[in-house]
């Protein structure tokens, strides 16, 4: 289907899906959302084998557009208790197939929550990375604090959490936050030869295993948000239940909750510690 700021193009068997809001390719609920169903038609499209994720002009992505008007749909869901953000970003994490992320100019905020949301990232010297958060008051959004401490460690993740440190693309690839660093003018084509390489290896259930670990923590999270909905009388299409899970999962589940649950809400406001003596 057509959307309004993205398009999809293919290259062989690689998708590549280009975000189109230059120059800072600022998102909302609708574009986030866009962006899922463009993802969810490609995943059943079998001649596509990997995606691309880039965006048109100056910046990848500069986080989320706070004064962008909401629709009447948006201003329903957000009435019901619900954050239709937060849902778009949900079905993201769900994709099956690997997504590469070519990182130009800013990715900060939501917009850095956005590119580590993709299997791998590929970037040039003028990318800069930032989770602000903490300079706006808000809790770390879009999924950032179950992604990127798996991605680059808990200490620097803390570090980038707790200061709003920037850093850039070739910081980035030190770190380990990015596995190809690259000139700008190359950046598309490189972005393009790793989505390549997955697409070559047509091994059973590569797709799966290339996001598994991210895409079951992430499912396991939103079916018990969407379980915590149903009780509430909110009516949810799907989940499945989450008895008889290990500890240790559940306690994944419950960390990605809390990282996609509670992005930009304001600081000491995200949840209740559980009564003394409970089980976790």
């Amino acid at each position: 289907m057509p959307f309004d700021d993205i398009e999809i193009t293919r290259e062989g068997h690689v998708a590549v899906v280009e975000i189109q809001r230059p120059p800072n390719n600022f998102f909302d609920a609708g574009l986030v959302g866009d962006l899922a169903t463009a993802f969810e038609e490609l995943d059943e499209d079998a001649a596509c084998r990997a995606l691309v994720l880039c965006s048109q002009g100056k910046h990848f992505c500069a986080g989320n557009n706070f004064g962008a008007p909401r629709s009447a749909s948006e201003t329903r869901e957000r009435a019901a208790g619900r954050n239709p953000l937060y849902a778009a970003a949900v079905r993201l994490f769900d994709a099956k197939k690997p997504v590469v992320a070519a990182v130009q100019g800013a990715a900060v905020g939501g917009g850095f929550g956005l590119a580590t949301m993709a299997d791998f990232r590929v970037v040039c010297p003028e990318a800069r990375f930032s989770a602000n958060f903490v300079k706006l008051g808000f809790h770390p959004g879009f999924g950032l604090t179950h992604t990127l401490p798996r991605i680059i460690g808990g200490q620097r993740a803390n570090l980038m959490f707790l200061t709003g440190r920037r850093i850039d693309g070739e910081a980035a690839h030190a770190w380990g936050l990015a596995e190809v660093l690259t000139t700008r003018d190359t950046l598309r084509d490189r972005a393009l030869a790793l989505a390549g390489e997955n697409r070559r290896k047509r091994a059973a259930g590569l797709e799966v295993r290339a996001r598994h670990h991210a895409r079951r923590a992430c499912r396991r999270g939103a079916g018990r948000h969407r379980s915590r909905e149903r009780a509430a009388g909110a009516a949810q299409p799907h989940g499945r239940p989450q008895g008889g899970r290990s500890r240790r999962r559940r306690a994944a589940a419950r960390q990605l909750r809390r990282a996609l649950v509670a992005p930009f809400r304001r600081c000491g406001s995200s949840g209740r510690r559980p009564p003394a003596g409970r089980r976790r």
